[in-house]
């Protein structure tokens, strides 16, 4: 049957997060260049030339690993030297990758051995595109790696897998089960290890690669929407748009700060787009709003910290909208009619605090933590495992700081009719309305929350606004 998905021709040079991306949903194959085909070749040649003096002793290819790299193996022995390195190696623990994360892993490692440096061969790298181009996957524990010499653990589960051993995702069952079935009933070869290509398959920062660009853009993705969502909120509070002046944001050299500012003016009330909330309230008599209004545009540092700050405040704009000392006299507190009957966003705000106490806890860098390894040979090793899938949990932390807002934000716009926000966002009003309907009395919340959560996984609520931002942006040159 013919496969319909788009081809990504792998070069080793050139694969872009964008790319990784559709390759990690699923949505492209892979086949590889003619030029990549060619490195891999005369890669491979070295080895084999290498292999022809047999009083050469090269690390990897003929000798231990690690610490024990002064052992030296027998030329008969060194098929097996790559096996063993592989199912040594393969002891991580912990939950499986994902299939869209393990997709990554693998395109990523194919990438690095397509550049023709690894003495790979042409026939190994091959069994690996066909296993990815047909989604069997094998079984990768999420921990395991500090970082050092690359993630050696997952990358050798990766390998193993391939090598007809472990578990493997059957993309038909959707389950794993035994690699060396998945791969049969697939139509597939496992891969036979030749001299050195066990230490080509695990001696790279692929794990750390992948499941960092994945939270890269993520917080992409989440941190624009989020000037969508706290665009709202501030019509909510009837805020002014005096902190989103241009000449305020031309006068201070940060690039990040002036994009976001603009993209607040191309959302909020102005003479492309009128707000009759902000008319009707006169919101722009107001001298200033409170900091987490206020001081939205932000540039970011470090990954985990910049988009933690992101969720921060947000979290304290669910804050005053549900506290009834803060909101204007039309909303009731907790933004539920009979408040005391009903709790409202009471929780949802909780959750919202509790899910921001620990992005807290995991914006501390691991890094500063380093820890010895491989009897001191390793003696000080970069925890980027972690570091990445600590990225990775805060940004998904952020998302659903972010579900809760949205939600908090159009149902205060319910106590704010007939008065509509600005076209752009009454789209994402009615692009929330499609999966989660107004509060007028207490009901099951989780399903809402995970609902709109999962509007902004796929960029829906992004995709409302872009159309307007770019009308704005021609309009107002």
């Amino acid at each position: 049957m013919a496969d319909d998905r788009t081809t990504i021709f792998i070069t080793g040079k050139n694969l872009t997060p964008e790319q990784l991306m559709v390759l990690g949903k699923g949505g492209a194959i892979i086949k590889l260049s003619g030029d990549a085909l060619s490195s891999v070749k005369r890669s491979k040649k070295v080895i084999d030339d290498i292999l022809e003096d047999v009083n050469k002793v090269i690390y990897g290819v003929n000798t231990g690993f690690g610490e024990l790299k002064s052992e030296v193996i027998p030329r008969d022995k060194l098929c097996e030297l790559q096996e063993n390195l592989i199912r040594s190696h393969a002891s991580g623990v912990g939950e499986p990758l994902s299939p869209q994360k393990t997709r990554m892993l693998m395109a990523i490692r194919i990438n690095v051995l397509a550049r023709g440096n690894s003495g790979i061969s042409v026939e190994t790298l091959e069994r690996f595109i066909d296993a990815f181009n047909a989604s069997c996957l094998s079984y990768v524990p999420e921990k395991g790696t500090v970082g050092a010499c690359g993630d050696l653990a997952p990358l050798a589960h990766l390998s193993l897998g391939m090598m007809g051993e472990g578990d493997m995702w059957n993309p038909d069952t959707q389950q794993f089960g035994e690699a060396k079935e998945v791969l049969e009933s697939h139509g597939l070869k496992a891969i036979e290890l030749g001299p050195k290509e066990g230490l080509s398959l695990i001696n790279g920062a692929q794990l750390i690669t992948a499941i960092g660009t994945l939270a890269l853009e993520k917080a992409k993705a989440i941190s624009r929407q989020a000037d969508v969502v706290a665009a709202i909120t501030l019509d909510v509070f009837q805020g002014t748009d005096a902190a989103f002046d241009a000449d305020i944001h031309a006068a201070r050299p940060h690039a990040g700060q002036v994009k976001v500012a603009r993209r607040f003016r191309s959302l909020i009330n102005s003479e492309v787009f009128p707000s009759e909330i902000f008319e009707h309230y006169e919101s722009h008599k107001k001298v200033q709003d409170n900091y987490s209004l206020r001081c939205i545009p932000q540039a970011l540092d470090y990954l985990a910290i910049g988009i933690h700050e992101i969720a921060n405040m947000s979290e304290r704009r669910i804050n005053r909208m549900c506290n009834r000392n803060y909101t204007p006299d039309e909303i009731p507190a907790f933004l539920v009619k009979d408040s005391g009957l009903n709790s409202g966003f009471m929780i949802a705000h909780c959750t919202a605090a509790a899910l921001v106490s620990e992005n807290k806890v995991l914006t501390h860098p691991s890094s500063v933590d380093s820890i010895s390894t491989s009897a001191g040979s390793e003696d000080h090793v970069s925890m980027g495992g972690f570091s990445a899938r600590k990225a990775l949990t805060v940004v998904e932390h952020v998302e659903q700081v972010i579900a809760i807002e949205l939600l908090a934000a159009c149902q205060g716009l319910e106590f704010l009719k007939p008065y509509k926000t600005t076209k752009p966002l009454q789209t994402v009003y009615d692009l929330v309305r499609t999966v989660a309907k107004p509060w007028d009395k207490d009901r099951f919340m989780a399903p809402d929350i995970n609902a709109v959560t999962k509007l902004l996984q796929e960029e829906k609520v992004w995709a409302c606004v872009e159309p307007y931002i770019q009308h704005y942006n021609k309009t107002m040159g």
